[in-house]
């Protein structure tokens, strides 16, 4: 926990959920017995937190918190390169991202996380389409995933399939689907959009301030990013 860029990301996806319920620090701080001071510190990145003192947090707003592995910096880097290389289209298309929203249903949905930011330009590795779904949707949604294959992500057995399909169960919302993978942030509201138009298709997208605010990982890849292409044109 002595990285500090991890401090940062843990302190910005226990931000972005605790702003998600209207929560203050003060409120956020009595459901999980431990003091505003420390949640202040753990969401500016200042404190490395202990793990059940993170569990305890997220689990006071009913989320859990899921660990994920991504390449060393050097490989992030190099990947990073290769796509900053590769036309939009060519990445849209090695998403099937076109394919996947002409399969899903006349559901009111926008797409946000890493797809939004290869949309509006950003080299970021995306292995799967990011979408923004409604709690109301819900049950339509798992209605395609049940006609579609669909397996959710089992973080115990880390593989998909063994257990329940429907958002409102608790786990991460990603699953497999017949035409790829898709993960889903479930809200109340749909984010607010700017379109963006690509080989005469336009689509509804996150914008890249909003997804650095809201989006942890995504934001960290931008920033990322950012920092390269100054460094090598300085």
């Amino acid at each position: 926990m002595s990285s500090t860029r991890l401090g940062n990301l843990l302190g910005a996806a226990l931000r972005q959920q605790r702003q998600r319920r209207e929560l203050s620090q003060r409120q956020l701080a009595g459901l999980a017995e431990v003091s505003q001071t420390a949640v202040a510190r753990i969401e500016r990145g200042e404190r490395s937190p202990s793990i059940p003192a993170l569990e305890r947090l997220f689990a006071a707003m009913d989320v859990q918190l899921a660990v994920a592995v991504e390449p060393l910096d050097a490989h992030l880097d190099a990947r990073i390169d290769e796509l900053a290389a590769k036309p939009i289209a060519e990445r849209i298309d090695e998403l099937g991202l076109d394919e996947m929203l002409d399969r899903l249903p006349d559901l009111p949905q926008v797409l946000t996380g890493g797809t939004a930011a290869l949309l509006q330009g950003a080299p970021v590795p995306v292995d799967a389409v990011e979408i923004a779904l409604r709690w109301e949707d819900s049950k339509r949604f798992t209605a395609w995933l049940e006609a579609n294959y669909g397996q959710r992500w089992n973080a115990r057995w880390e593989e998909f399939g063994g257990v329940w399909l429907e958002p409102e169960e608790p786990g991460e919302h990603r699953w497999s689907t017949r035409y790829g993978e898709i993960r889903a942030t479930m809200c109340d509201e749909l984010p607010e959009t700017i379109e963006v138009r690509h080989g005469g298709r336009d689509y509804r997208v996150v914008p890249l301030v909003e997804l650095e605010l809201t989006e942890p990982r995504a934001a960290d890849l931008l920033r990322r990013y950012r920092a390269r292409h100054r460094a090598a044109q300085g």
